[in-house]
């Protein structure tokens, strides 16, 4: 499924069987797959993002609910391509026309031994004049994409690696804001070390690089110092406050609950 939220974006040409340009997807899809592919049956290899015998009726449903939400196309975990994913492929066809599904694998070995996440997308162009539906499987370029508030929990996620017991503890808002106002710093030092060697001659000026820099620099609003300052504080203030008065409610919460306990008792 899809939305408008773009949890799988496909770009497509305009003629039915011509291969996608370029497609990328959410990390919340690799994390569904993934729990497909964790939950399967004994002695299963692969899954796929579909089960065929409710599948209509499945779909019918959710249509009813998300009506903006379209079918582009199914996904695979475990092995690579198989002679067994044409006729599976096939069957997605009357669901994505005029254009050929997208299909999707997730190499789950190199998911977890390897540096590659093992995601691949692959268009379909037909081979032949089979009514059956056989096809050739084209490999198109493919992307993992996130939203400004996937961030959050994805860099908590990757953050689990460096523990011995691979798990991560929730930080506060306010370790989340020097966490930030780090990389902000970081980055900006990386930026001005490279304009800097640019313009001393020990790096070759990279015209991609400065437009971005510029167009960057273009947005930033120019606020005095002290003003600025000024603002800073007053945001940290007023976030201070709605962690003091979370923490105030998380309390009487908690006491409200004993008091419960002891009565009913």
């Amino acid at each position: 499924m899809a939305t408008k939220t773009d949890t799988l974006t496909v770009n497509l040409s305009t003629a039915p069987f011509q291969r996608a340009f370029t497609t990328s997807t959410s990390p919340v899809v690799l994390f569904s797959v993934l729990d497909h592919f964790l939950r399967r049956d004994e002695g299963q290899s692969k899954v796929i993002g579909a089960i065929l015998d409710h599948y209509r009726t499945m779909y019918e449903l959710h249509q009813r609910v998300n009506p903006e939400e379209v079918i582009l196309g199914w996904y695979t975990a475990g092995a690579q391509l198989v002679p067994a994913c044409t006729p599976a492929h096939s069957f997605f066809i009357e669901d994505t026309t005029p254009f050929q599904p997208i299909h999707i694998t997730i190499d789950i070995d190199s998911l977890f031994n390897t540096t590659d996440m093992g995601l691949r997308a692959y268009a379909s162009a037909p081979v032949g004049f089979s009514a059956t539906g056989d096809c050739i499987f084209l490999p198109v370029p493919c992307e993992v994409k996130y939203l400004d508030a996937e961030r959050s929990g994805l860099d908590m996620l990757a953050s689990a690696k460096n523990n011995e017991n691979r798990t991560a503890s929730l930080i506060t808002d306010m370790d989340h804001l020097e966490i930030a106002i780090t990389k902000l710093q970081e980055m900006l030092e990386r930026i001005s070390k490279y304009v800097n060697d640019v313009v001393d001659g020990n790096v070759p000026p990279n015209n991609a690089i400065g437009r971005y820099i510029m167009d960057t620099v273009s947005v930033v609003p120019k606020v005095d110092s002290t003003v600025f300052e000024k603002m800073f504080n007053s945001h940290l203030q007023d976030l201070l406050m709605v962690v003091y008065l979370a923490n105030m409610t998380r309390t009487q919460l908690s006491v409200a609950e004993r008091l419960q306990l002891l009565v009913s008792n």
